[in-house]
């Protein structure tokens, strides 16, 4: 397969697999934007993604001025390197339902690899002071501010490559133990 440079502007789209392939989460971003359009093509991939029942019960606040980006930083648990981001979604969800937390990482998956697709790097937190995001961002009460991704163009190039376990040992054939052997046969 071909090695994907991440960092520079695509010139064509990846292949959905090579893109699950070589995405890496980051959070060192360099001081380049990153175009409007392409934070707009992040949001839509959000409002696109299937939710629980199609409820759509989430919302998405697009955060990039570097004030607001210090602020959400200061009112993180684990996301102080979001301050230099180049911009952030905070995703929100309804508690209430059963699925919030399933819904928003699925939303999280496709807005970060539309992102990639686009040479733009992204890395999540979840460590939220409620009250502050509140306060600061005006997320609703009857909402919960569940996750925040922070994007932009990696500091370093990447190579896009993973260290991860063989197949085998996480994949099972109709039972747990039993090998995928018979897939290749």
């Amino acid at each position: 397969m071909k090695e994907r440079l991440i960092g520079a502007p695509c010139q064509e789209a990846l292949d959905a697999t090579e893109a699950v392939r070589t995405k890496l989460d980051v959070r060192e971003f360099a001081s380049r934007p990153v175009p409007p359009e392409v934070k707009l093509a992040v949001l839509e991939a959000a409002r696109f993604t299937q939710s629980g029942t199609n409820s759509q019960h989430w919302c998405f606040i697009l955060v990039q001025k570097p004030e607001n980006l210090r602020t959400m930083a200061s009112d993180s648990l684990s996301g102080k390197w979001v301050a230099g981001a180049n911009f952030a979604v905070i995703v929100c969800t309804d508690p209430t339902k059963s699925y919030h937390m399933i819904d928003a990482g699925r939303a999280v998956q496709d807005m970060q690899l539309t992102a990639w697709n686009n040479g733009v790097a992204s890395g999540v937190f979840t460590g939220i002071k409620q009250a502050e995001f509140r306060r600061d961002f005006g997320v609703p009460e009857d909402l919960s501010a569940t996750i925040v991704v922070g994007f932009g163009y990696p500091q370093k190039k990447l190579r896009g490559r993973k260290n991860r376990k063989r197949l085998s040992e996480v994949a099972f054939l109709e039972r747990y133990g039993n090998k995928l052997d018979a897939l290749r046969n």
